[in-house]
């Protein structure tokens, strides 16, 4: 195995085990609060840290990733995660906990930028979809792997916490063993905010089409997880039925990860994008028609899973088509803020939509934000072509 082959491997594993915590957090620490008499209100708060601490650690990760290289950035990250997951089980209590989940999403934030970045930077242009692909799929295998955790609860509380902090550990020390390396550098500089901001508008300016995919993914998981279990206990579906249905989602977006990627490498990332949000959006408003028949309404969203479970990791690698190889940092921060944007207004716009909107399918909100964002994308090829034409004709 050459040098580029173990990196990227050890990177994935590291972002598997990630995506395993989170994915075990969840439904863990729902659980626990849920036995422990906190209301679901409340529960849906704490859930909410891990999210924050991702946005307000966000605009400060670049300056100190240029500085110091990607190896540190993700050893600081990968070591918040561990020595929190052990923090757990020493006191039970709901502001202990959220404060915890914050430092989870400041750490996991470190930890994905750092190895989102350097995977984007190394990748050559005709293996990028495939190799963010096998990133995502990855991630979302640990993360579906996770809850399986949440049993061991009924063994010990703290068991739960305490071997995930130790796969962690396991996983990060395998950091150790890669050669450090830096982004490429480039005339602007990082030294006051107005560098910083230049930084953003001179990213948001080449690639805002391809923050996009990442805040409708963002959306979508968290809708689903979140609002839709509540829409479909109104639907009269058996709770075993809304678990099913959640998962078949899972596996339609882990069974097609791959393929999409290298299909976007052959026939651009852009043409895929399109494709994939426009049928998304037919089958998840096929699937508001189909709520009296869960077998049809099962095969629906395993469907919608194979189409749009892959938006996240094909916007990552349509930011980095688009992005100077110098602003991929900045272009992955974008990436981040937008998926935690649409990960905290799922729940809250999914929940305003159930409420406000009794006689429409709780589908219907998620089928608009992808025909939307399919339409940014037409948008932005449109302006493309006027820019190009008012060059020449200039």
């Amino acid at each position: 195995m050459d040098k580029m082959n173990k990196r990227f491997w050890i990177l994935v594993s590291i972002v598997a085990i990630s995506g395993f915590s989170q994915g075990m957090l969840l439904p863990l620490i729902a659980v626990i609060l849920e036995k422990g008499g906190v209301s679901s209100a409340l529960n849906g708060i704490n859930a909410t840290a891990l999210y924050i601490g991702i946005l307000l650690a966000a605009p400060f990760m670049e300056h100190p990733l240029r500085k110091y290289g990607y190896k540190p950035m993700i050893l600081l990250g990968g070591l918040i995660v561990v020595i929190s997951l052990a923090l757990f089980p020493f006191w039970k209590s709901f502001w202990f906990w959220f404060f915890l989940r914050f430092l989870i999403g400041v750490g996991d934030h470190a930890l994905h930028f750092g190895t989102q970045t350097w995977i984007t930077a190394f990748s050559p242009e005709n293996k990028r979809g495939r190799n963010i692909s096998l990133y995502g799929l990855f991630f979302g295998i640990g993360f579906a792997v996770g809850p399986l955790m949440t049993p061991l609860v009924y063994i010990s509380e703290a068991l739960p916490f305490i071997l995930s902090s130790v796969m962690c550990l396991c996983g990060w020390l395998f950091i150790f063993t890669l050669k450090n390396e830096r982004p490429e550098e480039d005339e602007m500089r990082l030294n006051t905010l107005a560098d910083t901001l230049g930084r953003f508008a001179k990213a948001w300016r080449y690639g805002w089409v391809a923050f996009l995919p990442p805040l409708g993914y963002g959306f979508l998981e968290s809708s689903l997880s979140g609002s839709f279990p509540v829409y479909g206990l109104r639907l009269g579906l058996e709770v075993r039925n809304i678990s099913i249905l959640l998962t078949a989602f899972a596996i339609g977006g882990i069974i097609t990860q791959l393929p999409l990627g290298m299909l976007s490498d052959r026939w651009g990332r852009r043409r895929v994008l399109m494709t994939i949000l426009f049928l998304g959006f037919t089958s998840f408003t096929l699937a508001s028609f189909l709520e009296s028949s869960v077998l049809g309404l099962t095969i629906c969203i395993l469907v919608s899973g194979m189409l749009v479970g892959s938006i996240f990791s094909l916007g990552i690698s349509y930011m980095a088509d688009l992005m100077p190889r110098n602003l991929l940092p900045t272009g992955n921060i974008f990436c981040g803020i937008f998926f935690s944007i649409g990960s905290l207004l799922g729940p809250f716009l999914g929940g305003m939509f159930i409420q406000f909107f009794e006689g429409v399918s709780f589908f219907m909100i998620i089928s608009t934000v992808l025909l939307l964002i399919f339409i940014a994308m037409v948008s932005f090829k449109e302006k493309e072509k006027e820019e190009q034409t008012m060059s020449v004709s200039s």
